[in-house]
């Protein structure tokens, strides 16, 4: 049976429903079908050994209250947390709880619509970059060694913004572009925090063109009917300069640290902030 199975021509009919995995699962799928479940050969996770000395607390990542008022003190959480743990939340940000609740709910929206042949998803789904607005199955769906079980809406907000023709029905309201602006003034006194936590001006790194280009990406992990032979993301770092995150209430996010993988338990209200590997390069060229 190994023999026979093509994964190649597996992975283009997925590709080929323009539904993605949503479409598996409102067509009944009831196992994960095999390029998505994880090889042998493949440790997704890189499983890593628990430290010795016995039990410990579970570590949780930095909460950060921008509005607490002493700025100094702020300042000196930022560059901590951005140092140690590369990951920290943030509340007290300004950015209105409805804000995110409607781009969530936008986002659910098209995610749950109807895919296939003229829809809204099919008139979207494509591999090309160049694309304002674009939907499918894993970025990398035909070079990874295993399927994430995950679909993604991607927006490019920054610069040249989509027309409203471009945007999906269901969400051709001014949501997600209500929702950039909020975050992009986030982004921009995050960027001023981390400048003073570096010893330098608040508009260095906006000055050397790190808070050029905005994107959303709207993540979806459908129900999966086999969940421990399936992943939603695989380990990864994120490419770019910063990287400001709202998640729904289900969970499930981990990061890495010193060398322990740590649950991210959703705290309503916050964004979870993740220094990504161009800000890294920038901060220490030489590693």
């Amino acid at each position: 049976m190994s023999a026979a199975y093509d994964r190649a021509a597996e992975l283009r009919a997925l590709d080929a429903t323009l539904a993605g995995v949503r479409g598996l699962v409102a067509n009944g799928v009831t196992r994960a079908p095999r390029i998505f479940r994880v090889p042998d050969d493949v440790d997704v996770h890189e499983a890593l050994q628990e430290p010795t000395g016995g039990r410990q607390e579970p570590a949780a990542i930095p909460v950060i209250d921008l509005g607490c008022g002493d700025h100094a003190a702020v300042v000196g959480a930022v560059g901590r947390a951005a140092a140690e743990w590369g990951f920290f939340q943030v509340t007290g940000h300004g950015v209105p709880p409805e804000v995110g609740s409607s781009a969530l709910d936008a986002a659910r929206a098209f995610h749950e619509s109807a895919g296939g042949e003229g829809t809204d998803k099919a008139r979207l789904y494509t591999r090309d970059p160049a694309r304002a607005v674009k939907y499918n199955c894993n970025f990398d769906l035909h070079e990874s060694k295993v399927a994430n079980w995950r679909d993604t809406l991607y927006l490019r907000v920054e610069p040249h913004p989509p027309s409203a023709g471009d945007m999906p029905e269901s969400c051709r309201r001014d949501v997600f572009f209500d929702y950039a602006e909020h975050v992009r003034n986030l982004r921009d006194t995050l960027f001023a925090l981390l400048s003073e936590a570096l010893g330098l001006h608040p508009n260095h790194l906006a000055d050397m063109g790190c808070n050029h280009g905005q994107m959303i990406l709207c993540h979806y992990y459908p129900p999966c009917p086999e969940p421990s032979l399936a992943i939603g993301t695989t380990r990864h770092s994120d490419s770019g300069f910063l990287t400001v995150l709202l998640q729904d209430g289900v969970g499930g996010l981990q990061v890495l640290h010193e060398n322990r993988w740590v649950d991210v338990t959703p705290t309503p209200g916050a964004f979870i902030i993740n220094v990504g590997d161009l800000l890294q390069v920038h901060i220490h060229p030489h590693n």
